[in-house]
């Protein structure tokens, strides 16, 4: 199963020229600048743009290839915007029909009930969108594209013009879509804390260009991308659920490298989370040290040592039994304790962000 998208689309001086294959399932977040050609890529997928150079199949079935192309309207999928263009005449059920109307009944593989029940949107089936927050409004436009029983999901940026608060209200009904049903979900963003949450691999654009893609873990944690330089950069530990401590309310995670505490989750024993551990909120010592505030230590092996965006640091990849985790440092602090390659540390992690 793979989404393969080659196009090749110039607009005035700007040069979209890619040429992809990309998993089948899950998430796949674009990521990149405002300019790098995110969207543009999104509307080459959906049929709005109309590559003179282009080849696109999902899953064994051609869109677009040599002198065919798929109208948009042909196309099974589903397509989110940064605004939710609802229809104001309708309610909230009326917008929702208009996404199952597009389906045939024999073709219908999404429910009613499982998505106004996953999205929570009972309470406002009846609201026109005028009367309705952002973040309701958002979650009719998905509703409204799952119920087309989409083969392929386009999501450009679907929270960009909501805030804080209506993001992080957002974002789980995101996860829920992406573990629930089994559409493949192509997602803008140039946000990396969307990325941290969502994606299952990711695409780095930059002027228009495949930069690199791949695993969201493996991409996190290259060196040698513009990922590992900004001061949000860090790496996403897949975990389970080991323990619950009720008198300091914390919860245990356990991964191949170990176990982290985190603030007490909500998940039950055995579940599966996603955590995130910031570069600099790492740091290493030769010692275990006990005699401290922080009580998440892993040993592990520095992989890989590179200059950072700061002549003063450094970038350390370090392997925690088969678990990558990485440290900014001072390029004193590796002179001083011999930071290189090799070489054992003890890993002492000062935060760790559980996403769900």
């Amino acid at each position: 199963m793979s989404i393969d998208a080659r196009f090749r689309l110039r607009q005035g001086e700007f040069l979209l020229d890619v040429d992809l294959s990309l998993p089948g399932e899950g998430v796949t977040v674009i990521f990149g600048a405002s300019g790098a050609g995110k969207s543009t890529l999104l509307r080459c997928v959906a049929g709005l743009e109309q590559a003179t150079a282009g080849a696109l199949s999902v899953n064994g079935v051609v869109w677009q290839r040599e002198a065919f192309f798929l109208p948009v309207h042909q196309r099974a999928l589903g397509v989110v915007f940064q605004e939710p263009s609802l229809f104001p005449h309708l309610n909230g059920a009326g917008n929702l029909r208009y996404g199952l109307k597009r389906t045939p009944v024999h073709e219908r593989r999404i429910s009613w009930d499982d998505v106004v029940q996953l999205l929570g949107i009972g309470p406002v089936l009846q609201q026109y969108p005028h009367t309705m927050s952002g973040g309701e409004r958002q979650r009719i436009a998905l509703g409204r594209a799952l119920l087309a029983s989409p083969r392929l999901l386009l999501l450009d940026e679907p929270l960009a013009a909501l805030d804080d608060a209506r993001k992080a209200e957002i974002l789980p009904f995101l996860e829920q879509l992406r573990d629930h049903f089994s559409v493949p979900m192509l997602y803008v963003t140039h946000s990396l804390r969307e990325v941290a949450r969502l994606a299952d691999s990711l695409v780095l654009l930059e002027a228009g260009k495949v930069r690199a893609h791949g695993p969201l873990q493996a991409m996190l944690s290259r060196l040698d991308l513009p990922l590992a330089l900004v001061e949000d950069a860090g790496v996403v530990i897949e975990a389970v659920v080991a323990e619950h401590d009720a008198q300091w309310h914390l919860s245990r995670l356990e991964f191949s490298g170990g176990s982290l505490w985190v603030t007490r989750s909500s998940e039950p024993l055995g579940a599966a989370v996603r955590c995130r551990v910031l570069a600099r909120d790492v740091s290493l010592a030769l010692e275990r040290n006990e005699n401290s505030s922080i009580v998440n230590l892993l040993q592990a092996e520095v992989v890989e040592v590179a200059a950072a965006d700061f002549p003063a640091h450094l970038l350390v990849k370090l392997d925690a039994g088969g678990t990558i985790i990485l440290s900014r440092i001072t390029r004193q602090s590796q002179a001083r304790i011999h930071i290189f390659p090799g070489k054992r540390f003890w890993v002492q992690i000062k935060s760790v962000a559980l996403l769900r």
